[in-house]
């Protein structure tokens, strides 16, 4: 079957959408999704160990949320609003502006008075490229000014509490303007049970980038484009996803980050390659994974490419009418919402 946009939508009443996470992480619900079967269980997160069995392997994403969004002033004293993504190779940085109309090459954005950035090139799909010209460089005004990018749909200002709970417990290497968010529900207790079950555990790092929230707006799936995303995947660990999949034991990836970082990474004998790279893979139904077994996931929007990423996974009808019950049931939504383990 040939998939169009418009079969990756569904309805959600907007109060489902979580706007504060749980005061305890692994609290959260976990739909548990059978692909042979089209099975739902209802279970909570900190259930996970009674999914997976010993020796198997859990991969984690180990990036970071720098405080990527910054409110400044235009020339002429308007307001101005960035969302910093990644620094280039020539000392520039990419990022996403607003009013995108207003920003055009050349003009400048203060930050206080030591820090601004002069926008050096309007590039497609809402990105341009600046350059910090104040005082401090960049990573000094995101340090000083930057505030926590939360998704959208969060429709209130971050508060001090989301500079923790915006992160995973694992969080490491900085680059991310979104959380990996099926590792929020992770606790340091929960991950010292895994280890003790005899489960093994490995991480990688990719730096979610903003087109994490972009839905597809063409119909035809093969005319949307995904944003590069940057990462990097230790010899170490490589090495260990290799040995458990020659030994039979399943790989779980916790969430379409490290999805895309496993399938992108393996040969075309589902061997995973060390290194650092980029990618632009776009998984969507059909799609014949290479090195994942089990997928722990959050629920993602309409029209989203994680959403088309998890039909390939768990099956389209399956998934879809796993939605449906998630809805029903009233689970929680998105970034600070619940979970689900498709099996």
């Amino acid at each position: 079957m040939i998939y169009r946009t418009s079969d990756f939508d569904y309805d959600l009443p907007p109060g489902q959408i979580a706007q504060h996470p749980l005061p305890d992480r692994d609290a959260s619900r976990l739909l548990v999704l059978e692909r042979a079967t089209g099975a739902i269980r209802h279970l909570h997160f900190r259930d996970l160990l009674e999914l997976i069995p010993p020796n198997d392997l859990l991969v984690i994403n180990a990036s970071r949320v720098i405080p990527a969004r910054l409110h400044g002033k235009r020339q002429g004293g308007q307001d101005a609003e960035f969302l910093v993504v990644r620094a280039l190779a020539d000392g520039t940085w990419l990022a996403m502006a607003h009013p995108g109309g207003k920003l055009k090459p050349g003009r400048r954005v203060t930050f206080g008075d030591d820090s601004a950035v002069e926008i050096v090139e309007v590039l497609g799909g809402g990105l341009r490229r600046v350059r910090f010209v104040g005082a401090l460089d960049a990573r000094a005004t995101l340090a000083k000014y930057g505030e926590v990018p939360l998704p959208p749909y969060i429709k209130r200002a971050p508060t001090k509490a989301d500079q923790e709970r915006y992160q995973t417990v694992y969080a490491t290497h900085e680059g991310s303007v979104a959380a990996p968010t099926a590792g929020l529900h992770f606790t340091t207790e929960l991950l010292a049970r895994i280890h003790e079950r005899g489960i093994s555990v490995t991480a990688l790092t990719l730096h979610v980038g903003p087109g994490t929230f972009k839905p597809v707006e063409t119909d035809a799936l093969g005319d949307h484009t995904m944003h590069p995303e940057a990462y990097e995947i230790a010899e170490g660990a490589a090495g260990r996803i290799n040995f458990k999949k020659a030994g039979q034991h399943t790989v779980w990836a916790v969430g379409t980050t490290v999805v895309r970082a496993l399938e992108s990474a393996a040969d075309a004998t589902g061997q995973v390659r060390p290194g650092t790279a980029e990618t632009t893979l776009f998984i969507h139904p059909p799609y014949e994974f290479k090195v994942v077994g089990r997928l722990i996931t959050n629920f993602h929007l309409p029209r989203s490419t994680l959403l088309m990423l998890v039909c390939a996974f768990g099956g389209y009808e399956r998934v879809m009418a796993a939605y449906r019950e998630a809805v029903k049931a009233g689970y929680r939504f998105y970034s600070y919402g619940d979970a689900m383990a498709i099996l």
